[in-house]
């Protein structure tokens, strides 16, 4: 039975062969996407473990209690916008621990950079990057100890009498703990657990399309496919036979899907690590695959299509007469509205009621969302019969006519070929509102304003002794391009986190604001950039007066020196002579580059989310073009018979391309519009945020998806002609 059911697969006409094909590749589509998420998800654990030697300055104490300390000091710098990690260390004796990647420690004026690093280093100026790190370049940090290979690291050897007072740890050994699992708080990596949440939500929202076009394509001329095992049951093949040809078909497709799977991924390997999941780039070897991850999908998508197989045989196994017994289904009913409005109804409510504790937060928003979800998916085919009968009643053609009242007749099975685009049209909308506002809410300066032009450093009680004004190098105010050095002096009132500027200084560059008329110091933030940037706009901004005669506040000591540029150059140039001159704390910055720190794993999210809608529309398509090609497959002889009758080859092509166009455009529009709903009311529960318009760049790629998709149903409607010629008629 078995050899006869592969003679069926593989020798069973044109028409077999098809159906394996499109199954086949329809297989090999969701095994390589579920393949890629799960080697993003050994890759992101493998990239954060790499993460862990950045952290020892939380590590533990060695037991090895023979071990020497080492003075450890883990810093961010910046270039250009670009984060470079700094990790200063100084050994206390011979058997102080080694970080990975590197033979042995650097001593005092010796250094080891990334590969990344060390060809930015090249490439750039020695007084705009170079001479920030004393001594010289002794080697390159090892893969094993890099994160991503665009990681810029350097580990600069000092002196114990160096790092002492800078702030530096003792540390007994190198944290091997991934940052995602540190117990005391690590302060480089990110949280494993949020990203493998993020790409799982990622692989069900990819993945529910695909299993819908791998069923829309198992049952590709399903009628007569129906018909065949019915006929061969009243011809005495029993039900375990039945199930058995079946269950070979099916495991034949899956199985070939599944090695062409495993050859996509394999192939597209080498790009897909060049995609920044995690805000960094993996190393194609980063996405491997476990044992069990290969077993898993080699045995278990083949098994999955042979149930599907026996779920899809139940009515042959009832009664083989009763296969050719077609009736119109009940019409869906309004109820399944219910749950869309109950979740809507639970994000409204906690408008001003948001819940205190973040377990409270993410029950009620994520239960709201998720019975939206369900319920967009449960109304997807009532939302379909209304559409087509608004379609029917106002149809002026008879095209529209009969695509109208076929769709309302049957809504489910127009419905069902683009079930999985609702659920990644909603996640995307939701995730596409929510970044978007949230990062309008936190406007990143522009490229010509004040936080975007000029560095600030500042300093902190731990930080040890803040130095006075005349201890501001003198080379600084000389770069070409430094506009201004403004100098922010301590208040001797002690005034909460503000200092104090003279209005003189204000009066020569009017970008960091002013005074009122005839004060002479003014009360300005500590930074009096970053955060407060919008409040510099076009410099018309007036400072609180502090109340304080200029000469009360020259000798104060400095909380932070703000430095003005003209040009990347010069701002890089006075970075580097900030960090030579006060190597206490943290090093100087932009106000745009406190804020990319914040937003950078946002617009990793927003990635996702893109990937998500580029790849589900076109998926989409195929579903329905694949539905497309069985239906007409089903119908050859009924679209015969209109043709012998004088019904217009353009006519028939109408009805079939208004009947998954239809769908297609509600469930889109649905979608989308319900996801900017629910972000609306999550932003205003959670932030007091007003729903902000996403960037045109979001409605180009969903028209583009949606083009993509209509394009591929395209491809099918030559079909028509050859497969209701009259000899269709005649021998159907």
């Amino acid at each position: 039975m078995i050899r006869f059911a592969l003679r069926l697969s593989l020798a069973g006409g044109r028409e077999a062969a098809t159906r394996l094909a499109v199954i086949a590749t329809a297989v090999a589509l969701g095994v390589g996407m579920l393949l890629t998420v799960l080697a993003g998800m050994n890759a992101a654990g493998g990239q954060n473990q790499r993460y862990a030697w950045l952290n020892s300055a939380v590590a533990p104490a060695s037991p090895d209690e023979s071990a020497d300390p080492l003075w450890w000091l883990t810093r961010n710098d910046y270039h250009h916008g670009d984060r470079i990690g700094r990790i200063d260390v100084a050994a206390t004796g011979p058997e102080a621990p080694v970080p990975p990647g590197v033979p042995r420690l650097p001593g005092p004026g010796e250094y080891y950079v990334s590969p990344a690093l060390d060809e930015l280093l090249r490439s750039t100026p020695a007084d705009e990057l170079g001479d920030r790190f004393p001594g010289r370049k002794i080697g390159t940090i090892g893969r094993e100890a890099l994160p991503s290979p665009e990681s810029l690291l350097v580990l600069v050897g000092r002196t114990p009498a160096e790092l002492e007072p800078l702030g530096a740890q003792r540390v007994t050994q190198i944290m091997t703990t991934s940052p995602g699992d540190c117990p005391n708080g690590c302060h480089v990596g990110f949280n494993k657990d949020a990203m493998t949440l993020v790409l799982s939500v990622v692989a069900v929202t990819l993945l529910f399309p695909v299993l819908i076009f791998i069923g829309t394509a198992s049952r590709m001329a399903a009628t007569r496919r129906e018909q065949r095992f019915a006929a061969m049951r009243l011809v005495g093949a029993t039900p375990r036979q039945i199930a058995l040809i079946s269950a070979v078909e099916s495991a034949l497709a899956a199985a070939v899907g599944t090695a062409f799977g495993f050859g996509l991924f394999f192939a597209l390997r080498p790009g897909l690590a060049a995609i920044p999941f995690t805000g960094e780039r993996f190393f194609a070897s980063d996405l491997a695959l476990s044992a069990v991850d290969v077993l898993v999908v080699a045995f278990g998508i083949p098994l999955g299509a042979v149930a599907a197989a026996w779920l899809g045989l139940r009515r042959v196994q009832i009664s083989p007469l009763g296969v050719s017994r077609r009736v119109t289904p009940t019409p869906p009913r309004a109820w399944r509205l219910i749950p869309l409005a109950v979740g809507l109804a639970e994000l409204a409510y906690f408008i001003g009621r948001r819940p205190e504790t973040t377990n409270g937060q993410l029950t009620a928003f994520l239960s709201g969302f998720l019975l939206m979800l369900v319920g967009l998916v449960l109304a997807g085919p009532w939302l379909t019969m209304t559409g087509a009968r608004l379609l029917a009643g106002r149809a002026s053609r008879p095209a529209a006519l009969i695509a109208g009242r076929r769709l309302a007749d049957n809504p489910q099975a127009g419905f069902r070929s683009v079930s999985g685009l609702i659920v990644a049209l909603f996640v995307t909308s939701v995730a596409t509102g929510t970044i978007t506002t949230f990062v309008a809410n936190r406007t990143a300066p522009a490229p010509a304003s004040v936080a975007a032009t000029s560095l600030s450093k500042a300093f902190w009680p731990e930080d040890g002794p803040a130095p006075t004004v005349d201890q501001i190098p003198a080379g600084l105010a000389a770069i070409p391009g430094v506009r201004s050095v403004t100098a922010v002096r301590a208040n001797p009132d002690v005034r909460g986190g503000h200092g104090l500027v003279t209005c003189a200084e204000l009066a020569r560059l009017e970008v960091f604001g002013g005074c009122p008329t005839g004060d002479q110091v003014a009360e300005v933030p500590v930074d009096l950039i970053g955060m407060n940037a919008s409040d510099l706009a076009d410099g018309d901004h007036l400072w609180e007066a502090a109340g304080i005669a200029a000469g009360a506040v020259d000798q104060q000591p400095l909380l932070s020196i703000v430095v003005n540029t003209t040009s990347p150059a010069a701002l890089e140039q006075a970075r580097t002579i900030l960090i030579r001159a006060f190597p206490q704390g943290r090093f100087p910055a932009r106000g745009v580059e406190w804020q990319a720190e914040s937003a950078r794993q946002l617009v990793q999210f927003q990635q996702l989310a893109n990937v998500v809608i580029l790849a589900s529309l076109p998926i989409a398509g195929c579903s329905l073009a694949v539905s497309v090609v069985g239906g007409l497959s089903d119908r050859k002889r009924p679209f015969s018979m209109l043709r012998l009758t004088g019904v217009r080859l353009r006519t028939l092509r109408g009805v079939v391309a208004l009947e998954t166009v239809v769908p297609l455009l509600i469930v889109a529009a649905v979608a989308i519009g319900m996801g900017f709903l629910a972000a609306h009311l999550f932003l205003q529960a959670q932030l007091e945020y007003t729903l902000v318009a996403p960037k045109p760049s979001f409605y180009l790629m969903v028209v583009g998806g949606l083009a993509v998709s209509l394009a591929i149903i395209g491809l099918t409607l030559p079909l028509l002609r050859r497969i209701t010629g009259p000899e269709t008629a005649r021998n159907g």
